[in-house]
């Protein structure tokens, strides 16, 4: 899909390396997922309701390999249920690949974010904090494995790339009109790792075809107020805030599925 968007917007290098011959079919590549997928957090946009971006680790896939066939369906602010609902429809028995991020929202790990931003007076920090670790631990589980059911049931061959959310944070707040206290972030990311694992858990209970990719490793040493951040602090707009940037989708995330695919 994105080599046909960089026609028509006359990307001219995307085409060089495309060639001028004739389309080939290639392997049905399938992006499910929410919002670190679909590529909010890197300012550009082809389609705005979803937030889908040529930045994004998808798109980059899909040009930096030249046998596949992108369908790009992952959508900002996507839940379990939206997956189920409105994104699984795109996959088919002759998808070879799928990648997803998913689970975020369903924790409210925005909504948790925003809570721990406030003033310590104005806020209750651990308390979200707690609450989205409490269901991370007892409902996202079942979730996700609805989630990997149903994929493995429309595309049964397929080889499906599961990626992990970076840690937000270094231990030091330097974005003004953002109050994280040290503690603060180390339990926003203790809830990332925990997160992490759980994820990881369901993807090993759901078979060979399923590859889990920790996101952790790579972002460490560019989270917000690093000196080179592939995560966006507090933004303009704000929904651009701590999601990755440019440089997070292209050495961050585009290299895991890369190395995923083999």
């Amino acid at each position: 899909m994105l080599k046909r968007i960089a026609r028509a917007c006359g990307a001219a290098v995307v085409l060089v390396a495309l060639g001028a011959g004739p389309a080939i079919a290639g392997e049905r590549y399938v992006a499910l997922g929410d919002s670190f997928s679909s590529g909010t957090g890197t300012r550009t946009y082809f389609d705005s309701g979803c937030q889908k971006s040529v930045y994004a680790y998808p798109s980059l896939v899909d040009v930096q390999r030249a046998n596949t066939d992108l369908v790009f369906a992952a959508c900002s602010g996507a839940r379990t249920g939206d997956v189920l609902s409105s994104q699984v429809s795109s996959l088919t028995t002759g998808t070879r690949w799928v990648t997803i991020t998913i689970g975020g929202n369903d924790a409210g790990f925005s909504s948790v974010i925003t809570e721990c931003a406030q003033p310590w007076w104005s806020s209750n920090c651990n308390g979200a904090i707690d609450t989205a670790q409490s269901y991370i631990r007892n409902t996202l589980p079942g979730r996700l494995d609805q989630v990997y059911n149903s994929i493995k049931s429309r595309s049964p061959t397929a080889t499906v790339i599961v990626l992990s959310y970076p840690r937000l944070f270094m231990g030091v707040d330097c974005n003004a009109g953002t109050f994280f206290s040290g503690d603060e972030m180390t339990r926003l990311n203790q809830t990332a790792d925990l997160l992490r694992d759980t994820t990881r858990t369901r993807v090993t209970a759901a078979g060979a075809n399923f590859r889990f990719r920790d996101a952790i490793p790579p972002f460490v040493g560019h989270a917000v107020c690093s000196s080179t951040e592939w995560l966006n602090g507090l933004s303009s707009p704000t929904g651009e805030s701590y999601h990755p940037n440019r440089t997070g989708h292209s050495s961050g995330y585009a290299p895991l599925v890369r190395g995923g695919m083999g």
